[in-house]
């Protein structure tokens, strides 16, 4: 899943004892061990028979569900179903049903079978019922609002928006839709017939295996999976989507979108085919699924949803060919691609190893950046990844990986889960080789495929490839909370560096182990060496031929923490990004240079106006000084290329705006010329540009905007006047 995260602030009445029980409350919550579901009962096949009132926001189901005892005989049986009402609770025994007694609190149907059954014996239950979303209440007496499963989108058909119905399951949200064991260490297979209006196109897990026109204006359509998938995974979508049918290895690839978005749809998703061929490859393992859809729906809150062969996405992803020209969803597409693999065909057991899903679809989305745009594509997606961590965590204070303590599981979806782990295993795979790497994740995805898995399953397949003991690994990075932070000096004497590195991360954090390299810059030669940082504090030295004109530690960058070192200038910065300019120097060296005002630090902005990622000529436009003489000429020229030919319209946009920021009247007509182009951002900036030298003629130039364009233009318009 690609959620949004969002920081919440909460307002309330203080009373005096609150604190204390709230802190307590918290406690007792956080000291509960999240053990893996005991399996009692195994889910095999499950057959839905679904209709829907959306004048009531009901779903009238029919449901056949075959199980067998996990290990035990038993003659009772659980069921996870939220808010439902029930007609029938029987079992099918060969000819016959037989009713079934049974109890339900609103939350768990409990289930007296007519007998007990041993674990070779199958049995199917049938269950006629009613499920009620939008009534829907928890033990507490609560409504539910974001857990509710089963969605009515505009039933009324009032609104000025789309009229669906789709579903949302992770993390324990399909029973409130139809009675199943909603745990992610169950699988089965499944066949669901929606019966919908005529006129709506479905969608669901797995191929459409046929479809009936009934008598009374409605359509029967039966989807079919074949292949066992968990609980959370299923999924139904009915609305009026246009399809845009493409295709992978023989498979259907298809996107499902609004009408008015279906000519966009090659430009939203068509990468979609060579990232399935390239995942495919890297990991050994065919595209597991027989098809694979992915369909935007509206009012979705979950950013975008992993569901078995058939992902959700929020409307945001759903663009016109003007709007993609200034931005796209591309790393989503392939952050729930990736998840097909990982969380679909191998499922974390439980929701406290969430990190066997979330942490390899971000991981995911960073080698897909490395295959499609080279080694700067992907370090930058990394370094994105590692600052979302960073900002999560406070001393080196952050929560574990693999955690088994929680308030809710909802709470598990953070920037430990996605950013954090997928960096982890970046420094696997450095410290492993890729070779090994790679094989290592064929065989945690081929044993359990169709299965459920946990870190510690995929160390021992890592042991089983490399003959190596990766435990210490595992326990400092999965089971362990925190980040180093190295606090580094270096001193150079009589043929010696010495490098005295401080493991400052607060006291109770760990003290880790890390392996890196160092890389010397001595008389224009790098010369690399292995170090094993494993105490609060240490000192190495090495013999060097003179001194270094720099030093680069840890070149690989695979740090998950934070290195300072001391003393370093303006002149080391301008040294790493002009000699070592992988992406990491490159972007910190223009991070200092946008705060330390030099000589250096100009030349560094200088040389990041013409830098080969557009983030970066951003920052340096925002940063450079356009009044420093010995370089002004130069940087105007520059900016003036940039805000006029620049592949990348954010670039063009902050090129414009900081043109306009010098109020000379020779930019005016540029101004005036951005405002007729397609793109949003550069005609949001031409219009805030021209209101820096003639107001009226600004505000003219946005009140003749038809209003798609106004619409689009006004909020960027706010960002750009407010920039200097």
């Amino acid at each position: 899943m690609k959620k949004h995260f969002l920081k919440y602030t909460f307002l309330g009445l203080v009373l005096l004892a609150a604190p204390k029980i709230e802190a307590q409350n918290k406690a007792d919550e956080l000291s509960i061990y999240r053990a893996t579901p005991t399996k009692t009962h195994d889910l095999i096949h499950t057959k839905l028979e679904v209709s829907f009132d959306y004048g009531k926001r009901y779903l009238y189901g029919k449901e056949w569900i075959t199980l067998k005892p996990h290990f035990y005989e038993s003659d009772s049986l659980k069921l996870d179903a939220k808010g439902m009402e029930f007609k029938e609770i029987s079992i099918i025994d060969g000819k016959k049903s037989i009713p079934l007694q049974y109890k339900y609190d609103n939350e768990e149907l409990s289930i007296v079978l007519n007998r007990k059954y041993k674990n070779t014996e199958k049995y199917i239950i049938f269950i006629n019922y009613t499920a009620k979303p939008e009534e829907l209440k928890s033990k507490a007496g609560e409504s539910i609002v974001d857990s509710k499963g089963l969605y009515f989108i505009n039933p009324d058909g009032k609104a000025d928006k789309p009229t669906q119905i789709w579903t949302q399951g992770e993390t324990e949200a399909s029973s409130c839709w139809f009675p199943t064991i909603d745990k992610p260490n169950q699988k089965t297979t499944s066949e669901i017939a929606m019966t919908v209006e005529a006129k709506y196109t479905t969608l669901s897990n797995g191929k459409l295996a046929s479809q009936k026109v009934n008598k009374d204006g409605t359509r029967t359509d039966i989807w079919k999976m074949e292949q066992p998938n968990a609980p959370y995974l299923f999924m139904m979508a009915v609305g009026d989507f246009k399809i845009y049918k493409d295709s992978y290895n023989g498979k259907e690839v298809s996107y499902y979108l609004e009408p008015k978005y279906a000519p966009y749809a090659k430009q939203i998703f068509g990468k979609t085919p060579d990232m399935m061929n390239f995942y495919s490859k890297m990991l050994g393992v065919e595209y597991p699924w027989v098809k694979y859809s992915q369909i935007v729906v509206t009012d979705y809150f979950g950013g975008a949803m992993e569901n078995t062969s058939a992902t959700v996405h929020g409307a945001y992803v759903q663009k016109t060919a003007r709007e993609l020209l200034d931005d796209n969803q591309e790393s989503t597409v392939a952050h729930e691609l990736f998840h097909q693999w990982f969380g679909d065909l191998a499922t974390a057991e439980s929701w406290s190893n969430l990190t066997m899903n979330e942490s390899f679809a971000t991981f995911g989305e960073v080698l897909w950046h490395g295959h499609d745009a080279g080694q700067d594509g992907e370090d930058r997606s990394r370094y994105e990844k590692l600052q979302n961590y960073l900002r999560s965590q406070k001393n080196g204070n952050s929560e574990i990986l693999a955690r088994f303590h929680y308030k809710k599981a909802d709470d598990m979806f953070d920037n430990i889960s996605y950013s954090k782990g997928s960096i982890i295993l970046y420094a696997l795979k450095n410290q492993m080789g890729d070779e090994a790497f790679f094989k290592s994740l064929n065989q945690y995805l081929t044993t359990n495929a169709y299965k459920s898995g946990e870190p510690h399953q995929l160390r021992l397949a890592m042991e089983d490839v490399t003959g190596k003991d990766w435990l210490p690994y595992f326990d400092q990075w999965y089971f362990k909370a925190g980040s180093p932070i190295l606090d580094v000096s270096y001193k150079y004497d009589n043929g010696k560096i010495i490098i005295t590195i401080s493991q400052s991360q607060d006291s109770a954090v760990q003290t880790f182990t890390l392996p890196l390299k160092v890389d010397f810059y001595v008389n224009g030669t790098k010369i690399r060496k292995d170090i094993l940082i494993n105490k609060r504090e240490q000192t190495f030295s090495f013999d060097l031929p003179s001194k270094p004109e720099f030093i680069d530690l840890d070149p690989d960058k695979i740090l998950v923490g934070e290195i300072k070192v001391d003393k370093k200038t303006a002149a080391d910065y301008w040294y790493q990004y002009k000699n070592i300019p992988c992406y990491y120097n490159r972007i910190e060296a223009i991070k200092y240079a946008s705060k330390e005002k030099s000589n250096e630090g100009q030349s560094i902005l200088l040389a990041g106006l013409k830098d080969p990622q557009e983030d970066l000529r951003v920052l340096s436009i925002k940063a450079i000084d356009l009044y420093d003489n010995s370089t002004k000429d130069q940087v105007l020229k520059t900016l003036l290329d940039i805000a006029k030919n620049d592949t990348k319209t954010i670039a063009r946009a902050n090129a414009i705006v900081k043109l306009a920021s010098t109020g000379d009247t020779s930019y005016k007509t540029l101004m005036e010329e951005s405002t007729k182009e397609q793109s949003y951002n550069v005609i949001a900036a031409g219009i805030a540009g021209l209101n820096k030298y003639a107001p009226a003629e600004g505000e003219k130039a946005l009140t003749s905007l038809d209003d798609d364009t106004k619409k689009h233009v006004t909020p960027l318009m706010k960002r750009f006047s407010s920039q200097k």
